[in-house]
């Protein structure tokens, strides 16, 4: 069967331990090409997993014509322009999450994609989880009735030298895993927000390590959610909650962002309580899979370009609200 040539543009480190090893796993995957800030690092990639090509440039990388699509893992504020480069070199395009620092950022890199005629996707890889749709689900069958209220948590160990402590690098907590929530909570409420509220910690670089927001929907459904980059210092420790309630019950679940394997949460209803349990594969083979979908049958993206630019509108809103 035909398989995507895929060139990794960057050697960070969830390229290294989530999505090549997707990458891998996933049909339809040949892993063609690996590109590093230089020849030594993108060589060794190239030995330890594999690929057939190795490149010390991101630029030789997108050249190459054998290349079909390309996964940027790269920094933040690097998304912008390799995005825009390998679309409109024609290559399809899977950009780590968050895609853009702005909601303007997003439409433009969309709106080359579209000009160019590819496919560009942000890598939310819990998104295309059995765990997800499960939720969505329950919500969409009314199996708590309508949503009054969610609340959400994404909250990590305390990070000392970290890209994602840097300003200039789009760095901080909302950046980091404040998407994710946000993300959640848009993937379940089908309205558009109307107001926002929030509040953030900032550390001496500038990043917001802590930040709390609040979110009211057209259709009368509120969110809140609070995600912070300091639990503990130089620990393993992470706290992950996803709260929905409803008129009719409550969905509660603990299961973290992106977990695989054995996961389970539970519905409350007044029948009683009953406990979803779903098998979850490695997410990003999930991802993964689906854009190959897209490039060969003309499969919709299940992160849609109006989605991404949704989710970038409010996360705009919140950052004014912070004063990021």
């Amino acid at each position: 069967m035909e398989k995507i040539k895929w060139g990794v543009l960057g050697t960070a480190n969830i390229a290294r331990y989530a999505t090549i090893p997707g990458l891998k796993l996933a049909e339809h995957c040949e892993l063609y090409a690996i590109a590093g800030r230089s020849a030594e690092k993108a060589d060794a990639f190239k030995k330890e997993y594999g690929f057939a090509k190795a490149y010390g440039s991101y630029d030789e990388l997108i050249a190459d014509k054998d290349v079909q699509a390309v996964y940027i893992p790269l920094p933040n504020n690097l998304h912008l322009k390799w995005v825009k480069a390998a679309l409109q070199k024609g290559k399809h395009v899977l950009c780590e999450k968050p895609l853009a620092l702005n909601a303007g950022d997003a439409r433009e890199m969309y709106e080359t994609a579209r000009k160019n005629g590819v496919y560009l996707m942000e890598a939310y890889a819990y998104l295309h989880s059995p765990y997800v749709e499960s939720l969505k689900k329950d919500v969409a069958d009314g199996v708590i009735g309508n949503i009054d209220y969610i609340e959400s948590a994404f909250i990590t160990q305390g990070y000392k030298e970290d890209f994602r402590l840097h300003k200039e690098l789009g760095g901080g907590a909302l950046y980091d895993l404040g998407c994710y929530c946000t993300t959640m909570i848009l993937s379940l409420v089908g309205s558009d927000p109307d107001f926002v509220k929030a509040d953030a910690e900032f550390s001496d670089e500038g990043v917001d390590v802590n930040t709390t927001a609040i979110i009211r929907f057209k259709n009368g459904t509120r969110a809140s959610f609070n995600v912070g980059m300091i639990l503990g210092q130089n620990t393993n420790a992470r706290f992950d909650r996803l709260y929905v309630h409803g008129t009719k019950g409550s969905i509660r679940s603990e299961v973290e962002y992106n977990q695989e394997g054995n996961v389970s949460y539970k519905v409350f209803t007044n029948t009683g309580i009953t406990e979803r349990k779903i098998f979850v594969p490695q997410n990003y083979s999930l991802e993964l899979e689906q854009l190959n979908r897209c490039i060969l049958n003309g499969e919709t993206p299940h992160v849609t370009p109006e989605f991404s630019i949704k989710n970038a509108e409010l996360m705009d809103k919140i950052f004014k609200e912070i004063g990021y």
